[in-house]
């Protein structure tokens, strides 16, 4: 990617429900980085209703196809998922499990890739340990977690009808999230352009 053009960031995660703290927060994070001028697309609510993923199937529904493109194609990615028992959702982790599918790709998993996190919870305790449990996949998958996460705390209300954020320190959270997965896009394609001038 020329750090000239718009680089893509990719948001995935939430709930089955459209709408869920966990969406809202993405596409929070997403405005920030659209802002900066990245093109977002944001994978949450019912497209996260995919077949359990089985690698030793080649099948892939719609919805799966889509996603794994969108994970071979963006330069950035942002993850969202609510706390479940101290941890990462079923839902999201499954439609992570499809990354697996960029196992032989060129760019391998999220190899070389800014991944900002952001997880929700009803309390502080599962919203840090859910954290912790994102940034071992996101190293598992070779990405490259941004320095800040974000931990929202759901037990009060967080967002209003519209989507917008109430609380300013969750807010700023987001927005830094977002801001900072653009910001290591272009530094990588810098880096890369500069590379290929030099050889």
């Amino acid at each position: 990617m020329d750090h000239k053009q718009q680089p893509l960031i990719l948001g995935v995660g939430g709930t089955p429900r459209a709408g869920s703290s966990t969406e809202r927060a993405l596409a929070v994070a997403l405005a920030a980085a659209a802002a900066e001028g990245a093109e977002t697309v944001l994978i949450s609510g019912p497209a996260l209703l995919l077949p359990m993923y089985d690698p030793s199937s080649a099948e892939r529904t719609a919805d799966a196809q889509r996603l794994v493109d969108l994970y071979r194609r963006c330069d950035g990615i942002i993850i969202g998922s609510p706390a479940y028992h101290g941890s990462l959702s079923g839902l999201v982790k499954n439609a992570l499990d499809y990354a697996e599918d960029l196992r032989t790709n060129e760019r391998v998993y999220f190899d070389g890739l800014g991944v900002g996190l952001i997880a929700c919870a009803g309390g502080w305790q599962a919203a840090g340990q859910t954290l912790a449990a994102l940034r071992s996949i996101a190293h598992a998958l070779r990405g490259w977690p941004t320095p800040l996460g974000a931990t929202l705390n759901t037990a009060t209300r967080l967002f209003d009808d519209d989507g917008q954020c109430l609380d300013l320190s969750s807010r700023f959270q987001l927005e830094t999230v977002g801001r900072q997965v653009v910001q290591f896009s272009r530094m990588r394609a810098a880096i890369s352009d500069l590379e290929r001038s030099v050889l």
